[in-house]
């Protein structure tokens, strides 16, 4: 079925959160809150169905992890470390200062916080791309300690190439330990786990609701995403076989994944019915795509290149035939920890920005108390706040 000229609504019209989700992770956050490291111990056995010998990891299991993983993964292992590591070096800032015209000084400064949480997938397969988007981007913003949980395989251990991972990005603090009740360890702290200021990372329905549920009162986070998504715009010329594949690929990630193809002719998306895509005939499909804001856009055909300039809502964009989303999902150096469900209309990327803080520092020469009085303390009234009027005239 093709869809044509749809609104971004109808396109997004896709599946709800499971119910009483948050009712469930209300419960587990609150349970983990209460009983620590003993209620993360049963809430493993009974979510993972594994007891862990213990819930951290020791360092020498995590050193002795990169033994045991295949010389081509170790290989794009380092290939993607070292591509989303100088991605995002270029990404700080220096700080910076102006000097106004009443005399005062204002600089802005950033810092990074002093812990960060990971959560790094794996229900269906381990995620080690996650560990080196995550750690890496933390590691350049300068954060003290990274510490990374992730669900126990069947045995109760840690999948031996998360710790891989972990080793190559200077990760020692590792947990066995998945699902909601890893997001309220990392937030609140238990007995062994100690609270972070920042949780980022991907993951189930409940893991993204435990992460909506803690922020702001107890931690930052990076986001809460939702299903994986990605939107091919096709324009003439356009390699179909290799659309098809990347729409397929991105469905992996799982069944509620929201896959797109946009195009002005219908002819460019005849071939691709019978797959899971939702397929969409729009005059404008570029608009359309842009208004979508989804997480991953591709723009393929002639007309790419020039297409480009008009997309400033997607949280990653790949522009011509070559560029697949799965090469930013591992090596390209882009980050693959993007907004979804429609918040890259105001949200970006991981990045070190997300582990640090600005904070201003205001220093007053002279005479630019009384230059500044006269402008505040009218304001200071009219709001009615007469004190603060007095504080700045007394100076």
């Amino acid at each position: 079925m093709i869809l044509s000229d749809p609104t971004p609504a109808e396109v997004r019209g896709t599946a709800s959160p499971p119910a009483g989700l948050a009712e469930d992770v209300a419960r587990i956050l609150a349970d983990v809150a209460s009983g620590g490291d003993d209620a993360l111990e049963r809430l493993t056995v009974e979510f993972d169905g594994v007891e862990p010998e213990a819930l951290r990891v020791p360092v020498r299991e995590i050193d002795d992890a990169l033994a045991l993983l295949p010389a081509d993964v170790l290989a794009g292992l380092r290939t993607a470390i070292a591509n989303v590591d100088r991605v995002a070096e270029a990404q700080l800032h220096e700080p910076v200062g102006i000097d106004l015209p009443e005399g005062q000084r204002v600089e802005i400064s950033e810092f990074p916080v002093r812990r960060a949480g990971a959560y790094v997938p794996g229900g269906r397969s381990p995620y080690p791309s996650t560990v080196v988007m995550c750690a890496v981007a933390a590691r350049v913003a300068g954060v003290e300690d990274i510490a990374v949980c992730a669900p126990p395989g069947p045995q109760g251990h840690a999948h031996p190439v998360i710790l891989a991972a972990c080793a190559l990005c200077g990760v020692s603090e590792v947990y066995r330990v998945g699902g909601a009740q890893a997001i309220a360890a990392l937030a609140f702290g238990t007995e062994t786990v100690k609270a972070v200021d920042v949780i980022v990372g991907p993951g189930s329905p409940w893991v993204q609701e435990a992460k909506r549920q803690v922020a702001g009162t107890h931690v930052g986070i990076d986001s809460v995403a939702g299903p994986s998504e990605l939107v091919v715009v096709l324009s003439e010329g356009a390699d179909l076989e290799l659309a098809r594949l990347d729409l397929r690929a991105q469905a992996e990630h799982g069944e509620d994944s929201l896959v797109v193809a946009i195009a002005a002719d219908r002819r460019l998306l005849d071939p691709l019915e019978g797959d899971r895509a939702v397929l969409v005939q729009s005059p404008d499909p570029v608009g359309l795509a842009d208004a979508l804001a989804p997480e991953h856009l591709q723009l393929m055909g002639a007309e790419a290149e020039g297409q480009a300039d008009r997309i400033t809502r997607a949280g990653c964009l790949f522009v011509g035939r070559d560029a697949a989303t799965a090469f930013g999902d591992y090596v390209a150096g882009s980050n693959h920890v993007l907004p979804t469900g429609g918040a890259a209309r105001y949200a970006s990327a991981l990045g070190p920005a997300t582990f640090r803080r600005r904070m201003s520092r205001v220093t007053l020469g002279d005479g630019a108390a009384q230059a500044l009085a006269r402008a505040g303390g009218p304001l200071a009234r009219a709001e009615g706040f007469p004190l603060h009027a007095e504080s700045m005239e007394r100076r």
